[in-house]
């Protein structure tokens, strides 16, 4: 099993270059960056994990710039999108970042995709929060076909375009994991229905460990291999109990959530996850 760290990269805390190289020389196998391209003000939409917004949430960087960053800086650890709220992104564009990070990153991106809770957000951006899931489906469908084919073309209820060409294709063939978000059971049916992997919040309202015969089981029923959606457990807690469950459940990957902090702290609380982890890592 995998550990990978995700932190909202920001203007006030360690640059995401200097976190992966930090995160890469621990022996992390992978690292995440969120993604909100703004907050209305208005704050509607209740935030999914209680209580205020985080601050985080209003300084986030581009993940893709922030990545791509963290990608020149390192040779072997993973960089994901955690995840990449692509209702709110051209798809056109969008496929180009997918293809250009992987690119840079010698075929070392995860698309961790997602429908987004911020119904203002994506407002804001042109998609109805009642749609927010075809769109997803359909969009990245689309992408699937940019990156496979010289001559691309999607015609579809949310995505339109004629025969185009669209280069660099990604390094990973056919394309990088795309990994989808969401809890049980919704998500976990979009992960078997277009996804490479399934990646739900861990400790939120559902015991995901417990799902998971459940998940594979929804799997087998839509044809699919089990084994070939692997699963990835996000903002989990480095209980050595939970681990161990983790492990006998055959989970992928765990994903360790650290603060927006300062390079200081970020690396102090980097080397403790570190301590706790000990010979897992």
């Amino acid at each position: 099993m995998d550990y990978g760290i995700a932190q909202f990269p920001t203007d006030y805390s360690i640059a995401p270059a200097a976190l992966a190289v930090a995160a890469e020389d621990r022996g992390f196998e992978s690292l995440w960056a969120p993604e909100h391209s703004h907050i209305p003000w208005s704050r509607k939409s209740p935030w999914p994990g209680g209580g205020e917004l985080p601050k985080p949430y209003y300084h986030a960087m581009d993940p893709f710039l922030a990545l791509a960053s963290a990608a020149t800086a390192t040779s072997r650890i993973k960089l994901g999108t955690g995840i990449c709220l692509v209702v709110q992104r051209d798809p056109i564009h969008t496929a180009k970042e997918v293809s250009t990070l992987d690119q840079l990153s010698g075929g070392r991106f995860l698309f961790g995709v997602g429908g987004g809770w911020n119904a203002e957000e994506m407002a804001d951006h042109g998609t109805d929060f009642s749609t927010r899931f075809a769109v997803m489906e359909e969009r990245i469908a689309a992408m699937k076909t940019i990156w496979t084919e010289a001559k691309a073309e999607f015609h579809g209820k949310h995505v339109e375009f004629d025969s185009m060409a669209q280069w660099p294709k990604p390094v990973q063939r056919p394309y990088p994991p795309v990994i989808v978000g969401g809890a049980f059971p919704w998500g976990a049916r979009r992960a078997v229905a277009y996804g490479d992997g399934w990646m739900p919040i861990g400790g939120r309202n559902q015991d995901v460990l417990e799902l998971l015969p459940r998940f594979r089981q929804m799997a087998a029923e839509a044809e699919r291999d089990p084994d070939s959606i692997a699963v990835t457990l996000f903002g989990a807690v480095p209980d050595d109990a939970l681990l161990d469950r983790a492990e006998a459940a055959q989970v992928a990957r765990v994903i360790f959530m650290l603060p927006s902090v300062d390079e200081a702290e970020s690396l102090k609380q980097l080397d403790a996850l570190v301590e706790s982890l000990g010979p897992r890592l």
